[in-house]
């Protein structure tokens, strides 16, 4: 089965502090007729020859996003007229039966993270589980996921925007914004905040492709940090770090959740994630307004998206068990995990229809570009998690190209040029291995029910271990009852303890060996240290 796409709409769902628009642009023959001259300017600047200078710093992650990256396999073609290949296989998807339902979803990740994803419990609400045929994206086709590729670049597109645009002419209101006095100045600036999705359709309307935007900076001329770039970063650091990107002292976190030296509030965690200006909220929203042109029970629904926008659609496919094609995503696991995603009983999560596309020397998809001297990092982006959901295509151009990890192999231009069309056979999908993320960090909680986790050992402090000879007695003697004083038939019950040895009972209090790093391995009193001497 094979069809065409086309793109028919961009919507827009704005996030922040204030109430800002949902909007919808359709992308009709009269808007393209309208904005033709600014369509002719950008096809002939795609048309040019790549427009990375030698002189980019491939450490600099900012100069690295605000380079052009329409890919070379396309060069002359209009990102808003384009015709795209695809073809299609069936699967079985295991999704909810209520999924559509409104308001469903919602109530359901509310009650996930008050209870904090307790199985026991979630698993008394009986869920309701149906299996459907579907029609997902042919991975094993190299022109479908160059098309799924290509979609995903597109989203970075930035469209037509003069004085007159700005004033929502070719935009279309679609709920979430009343116009009044005194926010008459809203229609200015709308655009600068929120996340957007560019809507594929196929010509016989029955196949639909979201692809969601991903971090500013990383697309076409036009589309610089100085669009969503803020945030963007603020999501990707809450999305990817083990902490609201408390990387050191000096950060400014994305949220309030730290608590202390590799501790973190998880409560906090996933009540941030779940906040309305927040992205992953943003998606869902998206959905709904794009479902409510193309419903799905009468179409195929598919999601893409690069970096940020991979791993949004991700979230959001496992959300609807909608099929998903990312393309260089950081790890989602962890953010998965935290918002308590529903999950179908006894399928395991590579089996849902969630397909990852990666290159080895992509540092961010990897999960390196980390630790205090990374490009990263200097860039003020924590992106600290490595492990995906669902199955990973990696294409292995280190082992196999002799590539070296650089931070221009994670643009989706140099994916989809000089990776996929490099090979001669799309990458084989496998199941992630075991991962865990942020596995030196302590997740506390602060039910009043029941105790935090131990606290982790403190390496400069003596552990509570036994000194020399003090192996503890516990004697318990019982009374004889006295009916003149407590109640008859009481029996009073006295414990004492004492020590076998006239050693002392505190806790060894100096330590005798260390190992390079620091950490002590060995406890004792302050006169064991002569008497190992003596022995030797």
């Amino acid at each position: 089965m094979s069809g065409t796409l086309e793109l028919k709409h961009i919507f827009h769902h704005s996030t922040g502090p204030s109430k800002k628009p949902s909007r919808r642009l359709d992308i009709t023959q009269e808007y393209l007729a309208k904005h033709a001259s600014y369509f002719t300017s950008l096809t002939q600047q795609l048309a040019q020859p790549e427009n990375i200078q030698v002189n980019v710093k491939s450490d600099d992650l900012e100069e690295v996003y605000n380079q052009m990256d329409w890919p070379k396999v396309h060069r002359g073609k209009n990102p808003f007229t384009i015709q795209l290949p695809v073809k299609k296989s069936h699967s079985v998807s295991t999704r909810l039966k209520e999924r559509s339902t409104p308001n469903f979803i919602e109530s359901y990740l509310s009650y996930a993270t008050s209870i904090k994803g307790d199985a026991s419990m979630l698993n008394k609400i009986n869920l309701e589980w149906v299996d459907e045929e579907i029609k997902v994206p042919n991975i094993t086709d190299k022109n479908t996921i160059v098309t799924l590729a290509t979609i995903s670049s597109n989203a970075y597109v930035k469209f037509p925007l003069d004085d007159e645009d700005k004033n929502k002419t070719d935009w279309i209101d679609i709920g979430g914004w009343e116009p009044d006095q005194k926010n008459d100045g809203i229609n200015f600036g709308w655009e600068e905040t929120g996340l957007r999705g560019h809507v594929f359709v196929s010509t016989d309307n029955k196949t639909v492709v979201i692809g969601i935007k991903g971090t500013s900076g990383a697309g076409l001329p036009g589309g610089g940090s100085d669009e969503t770039g803020g945030n963007d970063k603020t999501n990707d650091n809450l999305l990817f770090s083990c902490c609201c990107a408390r990387i050191g002292y000096m950060w400014t976190t994305v949220c309030d959740c730290y608590e202390d030296t590799y501790t973190c509030n998880q409560d906090c965690l996933e009540k941030e994630l779940l906040k309305e200006d927040r992205y992953y909220q943003a998606v869902l929203q998206l959905y709904r307004n794009i479902t409510e042109l193309y419903p799905p029970e009468k179409h195929d629904i598919w999601v893409t998206g690069h970096s940020l926008g991979g791993a949004l659609a991700s979230l959001l496919g496992r959300t609807f068990g909608l099929p998903v094609v990312a393309f260089e995503a950081p790890g989602e696991m962890l953010a998965s995990s935290r918002l308590h995603l529903p999950s179908p009983p006894g399928i395991p999560h590579f089996m849902e229809n969630i397909w990852h596309i990666g290159n080895t020397a992509d540092p961010i998809y990897m999960g390196v570009c980390n630790g205090v001297s990374s490009t990263c990092n200097v860039a003020g982006y924590a992106m600290e998690t490595a492990c995906h959901t669902g199955y990973q295509c990696v294409y292995d151009v280190v082992s196999d190209l002799g590539w070296r990890v650089n931070l221009l192999n994670h643009r989706i231009h140099t994916v989809i040029d000089d990776v996929i069309l490099a090979y001669n056979d799309t990458a084989k999908c496998i199941e992630q291995p075991p991962c865990r993320d942020c596995f030196n960090w302590r997740f506390v909680t602060h039910d009043q029910d029941e105790d935090d986790p131990p606290e982790l050992p403190n390496p400069l402090k003596p552990r509570p271990t036994k000194g020399k000879g003090n192996t503890m007695i516990t004697s318990t003697t019982s009374a004889p009852t006295n009916t003149n004083s407590g109640s008859p038939g009481t029996t009073n019950t006295e414990s004492n303890s004492q020590p076998t040895s006239g050693e002392p009972t505190d806790t060894p209090e100096k330590c005798l060996k260390r190992t390079w790093y620091g950490w002590c391995v060995k406890w004792g009193h302050e006169g064991d240290e002569d008497d190992e001497d003596n022995d030797k």
